[in-house]
């Protein structure tokens, strides 16, 4: 099942993709959020959604990120041994871990905003995975049992405040807009293996990253099983798994976003989102 949300910013309601049609599911549900997953929400709305009960949804309306407020977004740093050698960095030894600020989450298809005084505004596709329920000291082979789904993530970073701001890879992370997610929530069902889904990004055209998740360093449940050693992943929660080699720090020189810059990212089987930058405006 293909979940999705759309809208405006902040009154999205819950839909459903179902035979290449959108359909509005808010009369079954209330939204896609930590209440949903907690509750089997997901078996519970493939039981009850039938096509004829619910509502045909516009194509011009708005995509929305597909979680609704996430309690954490977490990001595995130098997951693909390639990224780490463009980065200048080591193959970790353990999972690399970070965060990223919820208030950065956008829909798959809104502007990304170049912040003030950016200079180094880069891309990363990456494949995240959503947890379905509570997982607390989890092991490997368990840990696939926390699933709900995957989507499609744009871990937009600012590699000056990551990088030479004194650390904390969080500031060059949270940024509004530099979590644009999805278009869908892809139930786990739907995807047999997602260690062997092709990952790929074009900047204005031109193919920059084109990797595949069979190149983990760590794999999802040696990811999910290590997280949950340190901290509760909640039903809603993001995790995102790292980025393939290409983006624009790696490149001599380095390349980086400019205003009017297009970038387009999919995942096999996920889906596909577009995002163009834009300049900082102050924020109303």
């Amino acid at each position: 099942m293909r979940l999705f949300r759309y809208g405006k910013p902040g009154v999205e309601k819950p839909g459903v993709e179902w035979e290449g049609v959108k359909y509005d599911v808010s009369h079954l549900v209330h939204d896609f959020d930590e209440e949903f997953f907690s509750n089997n929400g997901i078996e519970k709305l493939k039981k009850d959604f039938k096509p004829g009960n619910a509502s045909v949804i516009d194509e011009t309306e708005r995509i929305g990120a597909p979680v609704s407020k996430p309690g954490k977004i977490i990001c595995i740093g130098l997951n693909y041994s390639k990224h780490a050698a463009e980065s200048g960095m080591g193959v970790p030894e353990e999972p690399v871990i970070f965060f990223k600020a919820s208030s950065s989450l956008s829909g798959p298809f809104d502007p990304v905003i170049i912040p003030k005084n950016s200079k180094k505004t880069d891309w990363e596709v990456e494949l995240t995975v959503i947890i379905g329920k509570r997982a607390n000291y989890v092991s490997e082979r368990e840990a696939m049992d926390y699933v709900a789904g995957y989507a499609v993530h744009n871990d937009v970073s600012e590699r000056e405040f990551q990088l030479e701001r004194g650390g904390q890879w969080v500031k060059g992370k949270s940024c509004d807009t530099f979590a644009p997610l999805g278009p869908y929530l892809v139930t786990k069902d739907e995807i047999p293996d997602p260690h062997n889904l092709r990952l790929w990004l074009k900047l204005n055209g031109e193919i920059l990253q084109d990797g595949n998740t069979s190149g983990f360093i760590f794999n999802i449940p040696q990811v999910i099983s290590y997280l949950s050693q340190f901290m509760s992943l909640m039903p809603g929660d993001v995790i995102s798994t790292g980025t393939p080699e290409g983006v624009g720090l790696g490149f001599d020189p380095p390349r980086y976003l400019k205003p009017g810059d297009v970038m387009e990212l999919g995942i096999e089987g996920l889906g596909v989102s577009r995002q163009e930058a834009v300049s900082y405006k102050s924020l109303k």
